[in-house]
């Protein structure tokens, strides 16, 4: 469930592989270990026999079943800041179909012995650093083997979900309310692109709930949109230009003919390092043929020639042509700001070298002065600060490895601890030193 439309995912979203996750295939060895401990433990009815506890004076003489132990568990981020939390719908989904035991190779699902309280998707946590002041996204009641084992798989999902949202969420704000292309799908395995990609769309519907913008989600790949119903978009690789023998505008030109219209044309237009000169042959190529259709009636042929945008992607240990070195050599490799400025005055002004009749020249500017200018490769939230503290006429900002990023400031890592047991019907606080109960008012009952 997530704050935006309160419908919670299920397992027909996840397709979760739930009988291995049932027998701690996915989970580290010691919760199997402790787990198949416990089990015993309550076939031997066995009682707490230690000599030391942490119980309080008036229940240190009360007879417990440690196998069968009731437990309160909660789990939060340790990311210092604001936390996107998502993923909470798988997690609940794992709890759902695998707590319980085995019995005679049969497993009993004990979940509906649970109580399970939870934030939705999208809610804000904060930390300061403090493990005794943060806020839980989720907490557990019940008998704890029964999903000691899901420990491992419910923080992985929190984890990575929530750092990856985050992560978009602030490079959404560096980009001042400019669109952020979630561009990372080949930076990791493919098995991950549907969380990643639900994380993405969340976090940019948080940033709008929270700047009151109206961006919407932008993806590469379809299985990034496999659990919000999204598609993946996307235009003109290197590869593709390679395949025309380095001729940018030829590959667009065949590009917009052959695919289907609603399809974004945008160029890429660094394969030869030079920026300039392949945007303006793009844009012209483009414009005459949208022109020639507009002339011969067929304007939803000539909506195929629209130049949506370029892309500037030029490597960071080249200088594009277009840049005369300056005393700093570094500030002009790849695309920097100076690139980007170059491009948009020469694409504004590309129109007035054209010969077209008087009718056509208005209409030219227009189309030249609406292309958009992407960014890409090595953008941060940083680089991109930088970019809009200079007011770089980039339109779009696509980002790629950043958004996986998990170091220092974005590390985003989950952790889950038991903080009370319950004792003759009672709940009572039993936390590891350093960690305590806590409480967050958006948890609600799940059931």
């Amino acid at each position: 469930m997530s704050i935006f439309d309160n419908k919670r995912l299920t397992d027909e979203t996840f397709k979760l592989d739930i009988e291995r996750m049932r027998d701690g295939w996915y989970t580290d060895k010691y919760f199997t270990n402790i787990t198949i401990m416990l089990e015993q433990l309550a076939k031997e009815n066995y009682h707490f026999a230690g000599s030391t506890n942490r119980l309080p004076p008036e229940l240190q003489n009360i007879s417990i079943e440690t196998g069968d132990i009731e437990v309160e568990m909660q789990w939060f981020t340790r990311r210092l800041g604001k936390t996107i939390v998502v993923g909470v719908d798988k997690a609940l989904t794992m709890l759902k179909h695998s707590t319980g035991y085995f019995k005679n190779g049969e497993f009993i699902n004990t979940a509906d012995q649970l109580q399970v309280w939870a934030v939705q998707d999208g809610h804000i946590v904060k930390s300061d650093g403090n493990p005794l002041r943060v806020q839980p996204v989720l907490r557990v009641r019940g008998r704890y083997r029964d999903f000691a084992i899901l420990e491992t798989p419910t923080l992985g999902i929190l984890t990575r979900a929530s750092r990856v949202a985050t992560n978009v969420y602030q490079t959404l704000i560096a980009a001042n309310g400019k669109p952020v292309l979630f561009f990372p799908a080949r930076f990791d395995l493919h098995e991950v692109q549907a969380a990643d990609g639900y994380a993405y769309n969340i976090a940019v519907q948080r940033y709008n709930k929270d700047f009151a913008n109206t961006l919407g989600p932008f993806i590469s790949t379809d299985a990034q949109g496999d659990w919000w119903g999204g598609s993946g978009g996307g235009t003109v690789a290197h590869a593709a230009i390679a395949a025309f023998l380095g001729d940018t505008a030829e590959a667009m030109i065949n590009f917009a003919r052959i695919l289907p219209p609603d399809i974004p044309r945008i160029a890429l237009v660094d394969f030869n390092n030079d920026c300039v000169k392949d945007s303006l042959d793009v844009c012209q190529k483009m414009f005459l043929q949208y022109m020639e259709f507009k002339t011969n009636q067929q304007p939803e042929e000539a909506q195929r020639y629209v130049l949506y945008g370029i892309r500037l992607d030029t490597s960071g240990s080249l200088r594009d042509v277009s840049i005369t070195p300056l005393g700093d050599p570094v500030l002009d490799m790849g695309v920097n700001p100076r690139l980007v400025f170059n491009v948009r005055q020469a694409l504004d002004q590309a129109w007035q070298t054209w010969d077209l009749p008087e009718n056509w020249q208005a209409e030219a500017k227009t189309f030249c002065q609406s292309v958009k200018i992407v960014v890409s490769g090595g953008f941060n939230p940083d680089k991109i600060t930088k970019f809009e503290k200079l007011s770089v006429p980039a339109d779009i900002y696509a980002v790629g490895s950043y958004l996986f990023d998990n170091h220092g400031p974005t590390t985003t890592d989950y952790t889950a601890d038991v903080v009370r047991v319950k004792i003759n019907g009672d709940w009572v606080d039993l936390a590891k030193t350093g960690r305590t109960h806590l409480d967050n008012p958006d948890l609600e009952r799940v059931w």
